[in-house]
């Protein structure tokens, strides 16, 4: 914030321009479950299904509309199944395109750093099917 006197001795203030954040984020531990399940909501609980149909798909049409990316951080989990990775991410890429997907997700894993390229790997075996 800024506070100046104007020409005519008058207090102006100006607030400093605040964008939004060009990421739409989504922390899985957090806002979903730290223990991802199965595939299918019907294998139990927090699965790769009910994560992309709750949030991972809503948030990604909203980056979409947005022209903005979407970030997701896979950290703080206790692992993920990989059927649910398959699921959650090449669902998406079922429904969006391959091409669609890896140039709007952004992925970040720091406890498993390869869990990143699995991911990605789930995505484009999509348009090999």
């Amino acid at each position: 914030m800024n506070i100046n006197m104007n020409t005519d001795n008058q207090l102006a203030v100006s607030m400093p321009h605040v964008e939004a954040s060009p990421l739409i984020i989504i922390n899985i531990s957090e806002e979903f479950s730290r223990f991802p399940g199965a595939r299918y909501k019907k294998d139990g609980p927090h699965s790769g299904e009910e994560f992309r149909e709750k949030l991972l798909k809503p948030r990604f049409k909203e980056a979409l509309e947005q022209g903005r990316k979407l970030f997701v951080n896979l950290d703080g989990a206790e692992g993920y199944a990989t059927s649910f990775l398959e699921e959650a991410f090449g669902g998406l890429a079922r429904e969006y395109g391959v091409p669609r997907v890896l140039s709007q997700l952004e992925l970040q894993c720091f406890d498993e750093p390869l869990l990143v390229d699995e991911i990605k790997k789930y995505i484009r075996d999509v348009a090999r099917r």
